[in-house]
């Protein structure tokens, strides 16, 4: 039984398959629309979400597969006090595979102590979220036709941003790849990101304040919203909100074949008038990440065609 609860957790050759297997489904989405006939897919959401839950729905359910589960910790037991390893350890008694997101930093990792079927973490906390990660990597591959060989930029919330934390950590298996961090000195990327993944693997990356200067130089501008939810003050979040904000001017000095990514929900940071540009890949993305949910729920279940 494997359990995705970190990035690492699937090597460099289990990420390419996923990556041809995802592939394979977007080109002939019918093969595949009863591989998982008979199997249940149990979504466990202790904190909100749209696009993850509604994708991990959407992938068992054009698997053939059923759903069960609930979108908020308000509507299950936890509300009565009982520990997220009892809530799993029953859970898992009805599903054959479980996808999980929890507010709390770790708490997908305990569960899969306990759990009887896969874990997929679905995001815990500001610390990983595989999930989005293979779906950014599925897109930088569609996009770019490699992993390898570039320049991504980060910007926006790069302290309790786990989709920047979980990419910086995948991409940095790949030869030759460069991150420009783009951030207000309050968001800067944690110090355990720069020690363990980037300054351990000998990774190139810079440290930046200005998305003007760094546009230019990028295949890949990952923006991100600041988090309103990992802020313990509001007048903090309030004064950083703003502080990147994407249009059509910044876009000038970039690339024509930068792809513009985004984990989303967008709040400000990326103009609408930016949608049209056919640079901006994150409604792409949002749909990719269905694609590499589904054959990741094949290799979890052990399934094939």
């Amino acid at each position: 039984m494997r359990h995705v609860i970190d990035p690492m957790d699937l090597s460099v050759a289990e990420v390419d398959e996923l990556l041809a297997l995802a592939d394979d489904i977007i080109k002939d989405k019918s093969r595949y629309a009863e591989v998982c006939h008979g199997k249940k897919l149990a979504t466990l959401f202790f904190e909100p979400s749209t696009r993850t839950r509604l994708s991990f729905e959407a992938a068992m359910m054009e698997l053939g597969g059923n759903v069960l589960g609930f979108s908020e910790a308000a509507s299950s037991s936890a509300a009565k006090g009982e520990s997220v390893g009892d809530t799993v350890r029953v859970v898992s008694c009805y599903a054959d595979i479980i996808a999980m997101r929890h507010p709390k930093e770790g708490a997908p990792m305990m569960a899969s102590m306990k759990s009887l079927v896969p874990i997929i973490n679905a995001g815990d906390g500001g610390h990983n979220h595989p999930t989005q990660t293979l779906t950014d990597i599925l897109t930088i591959h569609r996009e770019k036709g490699r992993l390898d060989n570039l320049t991504i930029g980060c910007c926006g919330d790069l302290m309790f941003g786990r989709t920047v934390h979980s990419l910086i950590k995948a991409m940095s298996r790949y030869e030759n790849v460069k991150f420009i961090l783009i951030s207000p000195e309050e968001l800067k990327i944690p110090s355990y990101i720069k020690t363990e993944v980037l300054k351990k693997q000998n990774i190139e990356y810079e440290e930046v304040t200005s998305l003007e200067e760094a546009i230019p130089k990028l295949d890949i501008l990952y923006m991100t919203r600041v988090q309103r939810e990992r802020f313990f003050n509001e007048a903090d979040y309030v004064r950083l909100k703003d502080s990147y904000i994407l249009d059509k001017a910044k876009l000038k000095g970039a690339s024509k074949d930068l792809a513009i990514l985004h984990p989303l929900p967008r709040v400000n940071e990326i103009s609408t008038e930016v949608d049209n540009d056919p640079r901006a890949k994150y409604f792409d993305q949002a749909l990719n990440g269905k694609y590499i949910r589904m054959a990741l729920i094949m290799k979890l279940l052990g399934l094939s065609i």
